[in-house]
């Protein structure tokens, strides 16, 4: 038996509760894993708390993220006691995830934990840090470099945005940091943020052009703000798009994109080739600087703590990472 966060929907309605979980309920796979520390982020909130359609099948264990060790293996790249990392593939809502102490998954999903990288370090990096750096590694692609022009990050004080935030000031960029708490200016430039904004002043409807002000963004907003963003963008801008926090709509026009030459460029974690992710998470390891991203994860809570949380990260009151003590 091990302990679960389970998420069921019966004719009793929808729910989450911490519950034992008997190992033979688990789901199919090739590797069997035993979890030291989960994350709770924007997606598992929504599963958690039914929100929004996250969850496809039950009952399930929700938690896009895990970092554990490796119990037993089918898989030819990995054997037991192997330190291994997961993030995205579907885990958490079609297939059981990390907000538990064990995990049985397809050993394809999985990549080696980073020589030197300590598994909490792992979970304060997780999906969103791992995002970040593809959103980085994508607008390098498009040559963006720091000599081009302010880099706009919006939702910055969020756990994607906060990584963004910390190593593009490491790699030289200049960044302007959008967020809607006014008190997390100091946290933001202490991360290496050069400029703050409201983000007031990117959320409501806008023009379909507006003053040439960033090089290249990284935006986890969408909607209104992403519109703007691009609206906003200079010529040849780069936008990297990987978030929904205000909405799954997109109210732009095709302005920016055949007057200026803008590219907005998806950024999927979830089903990432596994060469993209190695590379994502060796440069997490070697650029991240750990005494900030120390500041970036606020807390660790245990697993009977992530239901009361979830409705903290969904209305905006968190700042940075949540980790999960599926142990505590």
């Amino acid at each position: 038996m091990f302990n679960a966060i389970l998420v069921e929907k019966d004719e009793a309605g929808y729910r989450a509760s911490l519950k034992q979980v008997d190992e033979t309920a688990l789901p199919e796979g090739d590797v069997l894993v035993r979890v030291q520390y989960s994350t709770l982020n924007y997606k598992d909130a929504l599963a958690i708390t039914g929100k929004s359609p996250v969850v496809r099948k039950f009952p399930m264990v929700p938690g896009i993220d895990f970092v554990g060790t490796v119990e037993q293996s089918a898989h030819a790249d990995f054997k037991v006691g192997d330190e291994v990392i997961l993030n995205g593939w579907g885990v958490g809502e079609t297939h059981w995830g990390g907000l538990a102490q064990k995990a049985r998954v397809k050993g394809d999903w999985l990549i080696p934990l980073p020589q030197d990288m300590q598994p909490e370090h792992a979970m304060a990096i997780g999906t969103a840090g791992y995002t970040a750096m593809l959103c980085i590694m994508t607008l390098e692609r498009h040559g963006v470099t720091p000599d081009k022009g302010d880099i706009l990050v919006t939702g910055a004080a969020g756990g994607v945005g906060s990584i963004a935030v910390s190593i593009l000031a490491k790699l030289g960029y200049r960044i302007v940091a959008s967020t809607g708490r006014p008190d997390e200016a100091d946290y933001l430039r202490s991360l290496g943020a050069d400029e703050i904004i409201d983000r007031n002043t990117l959320s409501e409807p806008g023009k379909p052009l507006a003053k040439e002000r960033w090089a290249a963004a990284v935006d986890s907003v969408g909607s209104h703000t992403l519109a703007n963003v691009c609206a906003g963008m200079r010529y040849r801008g780069v936008v990297a798009a990987c978030g929904l926090a205000q909405g799954m709509d997109f109210p732009s026009s095709v302005a920016p994109f055949i007057l200026r030459s803008v590219t907005l460029a998806g950024i999927d974690s979830s089903h990432c080739p596994v060469p993209e992710r190695k590379e994502a998470w060796r440069r997490l390891a070697a650029e991240l600087d750990i005494a900030k991203l120390d500041q970036i994860s606020t807390s660790i809570i245990g697993l009977s703590d992530t239901i009361a949380n979830s409705q903290e990260l969904l209305v905006g009151k968190v700042r940075g990472r949540i980790i999960v003590d599926v142990n505590k």
